[in-house]
């Protein structure tokens, strides 16, 4: 199928694992990336001498997919895994801390002793855990009746209280599904219970990258792209997508891509159209993938005719915030933590990974930060940073010698009751148009997990359809190309 060419739009995990398994299906790829990078929300950027992540990414040694794209591009060792599950549990209301961690009795023994011995709930509280958990493990996250229902409710019915939700359930939940406890998709929280931590006794064990995640995912795609034959074009945004009469697609580049050839590499004579877009280029191809966000995808699915791509955004979205503090010295002598009766959730130690040469940079992650996503820089260092005192005493007899907030007003979809049913597959109304990304209906919530196994669903979907549709660039077209980006350029 070499003759066959498409068009992915994202570099994100999605886009970036679909270009990589049509390439190695003998489809010859185009990726475009909008960014200047590849890697959508799992990237870096350069701040003050330091490489700053745009949120934190962690993964679980359940995150098959994602961990064969990491050896796939043979990074493996930029990441480190717990050797076995285990998250100390910080309380603001001064309770003495405590420790999750499993040992290496089968599941769902290996974490039994922690939760009897978790001191952040009552014993009562502790021995009516066992019945929600019990609940999970026999729920189907399939389930059209799950999908419709708020997790709080069904907690709450399976004997879990406020203090159970906030103290416990939370920890995971929140982090999980980018949205509060007592608001999720039951469906999606029994995948991440039955999958982390009632499946096999490691698969809650935790992951992270020990190098900036723009040189883990974007420079080693780049070069894994690059050797298969793929071409990369960074800078180049989708304006709009064609659906032509004879078969193919017409990708119109907007004016961000088409003023810009420098920055976004080569591009083929052969592929590239000068007659659309108001920047006067487009791009014919055989299939498109859109392996970016859903209200992105809506509206070029829908150009291209796709019956149901409004639906796409009534998914809606729910934002991270992460607070970066630098202190003169360190304050927390664990990688990270998780809190309790706190603003604070998740702190992570970015020192060493960051480049910091001295000192202590602790990133602060906020899912379900619709408290947060619009609140000034200045309100958000007056209630973090007495946050973090009470937790880390040595914090209050330090110097900050920064602080700022990255926002990510989009993060993920918003993971709600009725999500499920909204939630499209990789096919399209469309033959030869596939979608990609954590959004779509993988089984999995919006994660680098989900966004992995989206590409290949995807990849897998248009190669099979590839093989029964029209090429769009027969030899004539070809011929006229040529000529249309000759006088272009």
């Amino acid at each position: 199928m070499s003759e066959r060419r498409v068009v992915v739009i994202g570099g994100g995990l999605a886009g970036i694992t679909a270009a990589i398994g049509l390439r190695d299906a003998g489809v010859a790829v185009t990726l475009l990336e909008s960014r200047p990078r590849l890697g959508g929300a799992a990237s870096s950027y350069a701040r003050a001498g330091l490489m700053i992540d745009n949120g934190q990414h962690v993964f679980l040694r359940c995150c098959t997919s994602y961990q064969e794209l990491l050896a796939r591009l043979e990074v493996t060792g930029q990441v480190a895994i717990q050797d076995r599950f285990d998250v100390t549990v910080l309380s603001g209301a001064g309770d003495r801390p405590a420790r999750l961690r499993r040992t290496g009795l089968p599941s769902p023994l290996h974490l039994a002793g922690a939760l009897a011995g978790y001191p952040l709930l009552s014993l009562a509280e502790r021995a009516r855990v066992g019945r929600a958990a019990l609940a999970f493990r026999f729920a189907d996250p399939a389930s059209a009746a799950l999908d419709r229902q708020p997790l709080g409710d069904w907690l709450a019915a399976r004997g879990q209280d406020e203090r159970a939700r906030r103290r416990l359930w939370d920890l995971f939940i929140i982090s999980a599904l980018n949205i509060g406890g007592d608001d999720a998709n039951v469906g999606l929280a029994a995948t991440v219970i039955k999958t982390a931590l009632l499946g096999h006794r490691g698969a809650a064990d935790i992951g992270m990258a020990t190098v900036p995640l723009g040189r883990l995912h974007g420079g080693a795609t780049a070069d894994l792209l690059g050797r298969l034959g793929a071409e990369v074009r960074l800078g180049a945004r989708a304006g709009a997508i064609e659906r032509l009469a004879g078969g193919g697609f017409r990708i119109s580049l907007s004016r961000a891509g088409a003023t810009a050839p420098d920055e976004v590499g080569t591009v083929e004579a052969s592929t590239v159209d000068a007659g659309a877009g108001p920047g006067g280029l487009s791009i014919l191809a055989d299939g498109v993938v859109l392996a970016v966000p859903a209200g992105q995808a809506a509206r070029l699915a829908a150009s291209a005719g796709v019956t149901t791509a409004a639906r796409f955004e009534q998914l809606g979205y729910s934002p991270i915030v992460n607070v970066h503090v630098i202190y003169d010295r360190q304050v927390m002598k664990l990688p990270f933590v998780a809190a309790v009766d706190s603003p604070v959730q998740w702190v992570f130690d970015k020192t060493r990974q960051s480049g910091l040469q001295s000192g202590q940079y602790l990133a602060v992650s906020l899912s379900a930060a619709d408290d947060y996503v619009d609140m000034p820089t200045a309100a958000l260092r007056r209630l973090f940073l007495p946050a973090l005192e009470k937790l880390f005493p040595a914090a209050a007899g330090a110097r900050i010698t920064d602080f700022f907030v990255t926002r990510e007003r989009r993060a993920t979809f918003r993971q709600a009751p009725g999500s499920g049913a909204l939630r499209p597959g990789a096919a399209t109304s469309v033959p030869g148009l596939t979608l990609a990304g954590a959004w779509t209906d993988t089984g999995w919530p919006d994660t680098m997990e989900g966004a992995v196994r989206s590409g290949h669903n995807a990849a897998r979907e248009l190669t099979a359809k590839l093989r029964s549709l029209p090429s769009a660039l027969g030899a004539a077209s070809r011929g006229g190309l040529d000529r249309a980006w000759s006088g272009a350029s």
